[in-house]
C-alpha cells in the first residue's frame, strides 16, 4: 500500500514493495511492466518504450513515429537503481522524478518507489495516481514471482 503526501504544489508518493524473487529477475520485471507490458488500471494495454540506460527516453508510443514522451532515464544502475525525471502523464507543467531502489533482502527483493511531483496538477489526477502505481507494482510483483518458480 502507497502513502501520499500533499503539499502546495508537491505530491510524494512512497511505497515498499517485497518481491520473493531475486533482484535480477525483480528488475528485469520492473523494465517489462514499466516498458512493453504496461497497461492502465483496468488492464488495457498502454504501449510503453523504455530505452533503459541513462538519457533513455520513456515514452507512450502510439505508432507511426506517434506518441507522448513521459521522462528520461536520469539514473539506471542495474539492477538497484532506477531513476526517471520529466512531465510524465501530467501536461500542467508539473515536473515528476521517479526512484525505484532495489534491494537484496532475506527471502527476495525489496523495491522502494517514491514518486514526488513539484508543480500544478489537478486533483483527479493525483487521487488517481496512486492507484496507478500500486497497480504497476502489483504486475512486477506478480511477473517476478512467477518467473522464479
Amino acid at each position: 500500500m502507497s502513502t501520499t503526501a500533499v503539499a502546495e504544489n508537491q505530491i510524494t508518493i512512497t511505497e515498499q514493495i517485497f518481491v520473493k524473487a531475486p533482484l535480477e529477475t525483480t528488475f528485469k520485471s520492473l523494465l517489462t511492466q514499466l516498458g512493453p507490458m504496461n497497461q492502465t488500471t483496468d488492464g488495457k494495454p498502454l504501449t510503453m518504450i523504455l530505452e533503459a540506460k541513462p538519457g533513455g527516453r520513456w515514452y507512450r508510443d502510439l505508432g507511426g513515429d506517434n506518441g507522448h514522451l513521459w521522462g528520461f532515464v536520469q539514473s539506471i544502475k542495474r539492477p538497484s537503481l532506477l531513476e526517471i525525471w520529466g512531465p510524465l502523464f501530467i501536461s500542467t507543467g508539473a515536473t515528476s522524478n521517479v526512484m525505484y531502489r532495489l534491494a537484496e533482502v532475506n527471502g527476495g527483493t525489496e523495491i522502494t518507489f517514491t514518486h514526488k511531483v513539484i508543480g500544478p496538477v489537478p486533483d483527479e489526477f493525483h487521487q488517481r495516481m496512486p492507484l496507478g502505481w500500486e497497480a504497476t507494482h502489483a504486475r512486477v510483483k506478480q511477473q517476478a514471482e512467477g518467473n522464479n518458480k
